[in-house]
């Protein structure tokens, strides 16, 4: 009898690399089959929970998409707001209506056609975009800190440490630090192909799940790129929580009740959206990914992509005299009659 003789793999010649998602159709490699689009999860199978689930979603989306542009507008319109603390929180509410926006529409649209599917590439946008917007509010809520330490810390130099140039410099740092970790997590996450169940256990594109399917385990770049994205955020959180520690002494220092009040009620809504932000990232990510996704894990998700978007314009709006007169003053402006 002949030796049987093991049938050897082809290798990939076409100029188009095999392992790059994004230019491969469905086909056979290593035995494994290599999936073009995923499965989202979806809240629940009974039409009444989809329909709690869209109608929610709706009112939430809609209440963040009108709080941050109405920051959005009376921060640029009102004179009096235009400052370095004001100039930032416009942005950070650009930043929390892009984040919500690219998630909460995708998954209403999903329940309203039923259909679930989601395409590699369109998952590759939506992790670079929400992974952009996150890594950016957490260098823009750094720079608020700075903002607030240098107001309370060093007055006399303030208007110096936070010139325009200086603004226009660390708002453009918070963008780009954002877009080269969003870049970089989607090119690790998404340089393997992904060859397991396609379905995934999230109602949008997460990257702990996607490494879930993907064919090469472990994914060591994105395992480098997490661990530089955690030391760099982590570096924020105790910048942050230094820079409040020098507030909350030279406030204290103060003689006067009234200036203490003052300092301590300016930092407050900068304290309360870092603290939401904070949390619900810790809470999200504290939770290990399960291999059989349940409710919580959706629940876990909603809290730190809905909540923060949510809450942050009604923080600053409730919590800050100076916005509420500017809100009535819009108000006003525009319904005369009231």
């Amino acid at each position: 009898m002949k030796p049987l003789i093991p049938r050897t793999l082809r290798i990939q010649t076409s100029w188009i690399p095999s392992h790059f998602p994004f230019c491969v159709p469905r086909k056979a490699m290593a035995n494994h089959t290599i999936i073009t689009s995923f499965l989202l999860m979806s809240f629940s199978d009974i039409w009444e929970l989809q329909l709690l689930h869209i109608v929610l979603f709706s009112l939430i989306y809609l209440a963040a998409l009108m709080g941050n542009l109405l920051i959005i507008l009376v921060t640029t319109i009102d004179q009096h707001l235009h400052t370095p603390m004001y100039f930032f929180l416009r942005h950070l509410s650009f930043l929390d209506l892009c984040y919500i926006s690219v998630t909460v529409p995708k998954s209403v649209l999903a329940s309203l056609t039923h259909n679930n599917t989601i395409s590699i590439l369109e998952c590759a946008i939506q992790v670079c975009f929400v992974l952009l917007f996150v890594c950016a509010e957490l260098a823009l809520l750094t720079v608020m800190a700075y903002d607030r330490y240098a107001a309370i810390c060093c007055p006399l130099h303030y208007e110096t440490l936070m010139s325009r140039g200086a603004c226009l410099q660390m708002a453009a740092a918070s963008w780009v630090s954002g877009s080269l970790s969003g870049i970089m997590h989607t090119v690790s996450t998404f340089s393997a192909p992904f060859c397991e169940a396609k379905v995934l256990g999230q109602f949008f594109c997460e990257i702990p799940h996607l490494l879930k399917l993907s064919c090469s385990q472990p994914n060591f770049a994105e395992i480098g790129t997490t661990v530089t994205t955690t030391v760099l955020g982590l570096g924020c959180f105790f910048y942050i929580v230094i820079s409040y520690f020098y507030i909350f002494s030279t406030v204290l220092r103060m003689p006067s009740t009234e200036g203490r009040s003052k300092a301590f009620f300016t930092c407050l809504p900068h304290l309360l959206v870092t603290t939401v932000f904070f949390s619900t990232a810790f809470v999200a990510h504290i939770k290990p990914t399960s291999d059989t996704p349940s409710v919580l894990d959706l629940l876990v998700s909603v809290f730190y992509v809905v909540v923060p978007p949510t809450l942050n314009p009604a923080i600053y709006s409730l919590r800050n005299t100076v916005m509420k007169a500017a809100l009535a003053k819009l108000v006003r402006q525009v319904f005369p009659c009231l």
